[in-house]
């Protein structure tokens, strides 16, 4: 349902891997000073419904999930039994289904992973991508009155409806807007008289310009919750008294009774690099002190 999704931003000219739309220079300057719009074409959507998927969601992830309600959203994690993250997701309702946003790169193990743990729960788990066209906004954009004062109106991580689209505050000055794919263009023009359009680069500097980290195929199972800051307020993933979870006696351990070793910080490279790459300092010699966990172009130049 998204091929005429993708033909129209190739016309508008989007880079083959979504990266920009021109100057990527100037695109990071706009979503620094700005308001920007991008498409989000390297995440996908898991749907989860059925009457047992709130627990079966609860039973797995971080964070609470069946305490959101039809106006919310959370991020969570989705750990291996040693507590190393396999997954982060932004997970919202849509009637009585659960959306799960995750990279594109690792859906189809994670949507593989969830189903192992199904057996007789009354759950389908789905690939939803296609269903769905996932657009970002940063700064003040007002394409229409009525479209602004509703976002604005949203509290961190508060949903709305607007005209049949979903929209998700993510920070103070940026949102997830989720639409279906046959309004999406008409969506996409009506935003423009406001907004620039803005590939992925930028986008990915917005997002750790704002401390949301993300989990990606290099770096599955290479950190625990609290390397990412997961349990600070900049993510919110982490929920210390939901109960069990894969993964969960290691994390309650190391928030209760052990100490943080690594915590993610954001940095800037004069060169470009890759998540996952180890990093060293002159004071570790040979022994790495950490990794890359996200990396994109700076308006300052170089790399975040």
């Amino acid at each position: 349902m998204t091929q005429e999704w993708n033909s129209f931003l190739a016309a508008e000219g989007l880079a083959a891997d979504g990266s920009r739309f021109g100057g990527s220079t100037e695109e990071l300057i706009a979503a620094r000073d700005g308001a920007v719009m991008a498409p989000l074409t390297d995440l996908g959507l898991i749907r989860a419904s059925g009457a047992d998927s709130a627990v079966f969601l609860h039973n797995l992830l971080t964070n609470d999930i069946s305490g959101i309600g039809p106006d919310g959203a959370r991020v969570a994690g989705f750990c291996t039994a040693k507590g190393r993250l396999l997954a982060l997701l932004l997970i919202w309702r849509e009637g009585d289904d659960f959306l799960l946003m995750l990279p594109r790169d690792i859906l189809p193990v994670i949507l593989k992973k969830l189903s192992m743990y199904v057996l007789r729960s009354k759950v389908k788990l789905s690939d939803a991508s296609e269903e769905k066209v996932l657009i970002g906004l940063s700064g003040a954009v007002s394409p229409t009155p009525t479209f602004a004062r509703e976002l604005d109106k949203l509290e961190r991580f508060g949903v709305t409806s607007i005209d049949g689209t979903q929209a998700i505050r993510l920070d103070e000055t940026r949102w997830l807007l989720v639409l279906d794919p046959a309004t999406a263009t008409s969506n996409w023009q009506q935003l423009a008289t406001s907004a620039r359009s803005v590939g992925l680069g930028a986008w990915h500097w917005l997002e750790i310009a704002a401390g949301q980290p993300r989990v990606v195929t290099a770096t599955q199972e290479a950190f625990v919750p609290q390397m990412l800051n997961m349990e600070l307020p900049a993510v919110a993933g982490v929920s210390f008294t939901k109960g069990c979870y894969p993964g969960q006696e290691i994390v309650a351990r190391t928030h209760y009774l052990g100490k943080v070793k690594r915590r993610t910080f954001r940095a800037r490279l004069t060169t470009a690099a890759v998540p996952g790459t180890q990093v060293y300092a002159p004071e570790t010699g040979e022994q790495h002190c950490g990794a890359i966990v996200s990396l994109a172009p700076s308006p300052a130049g170089g790399f975040e």
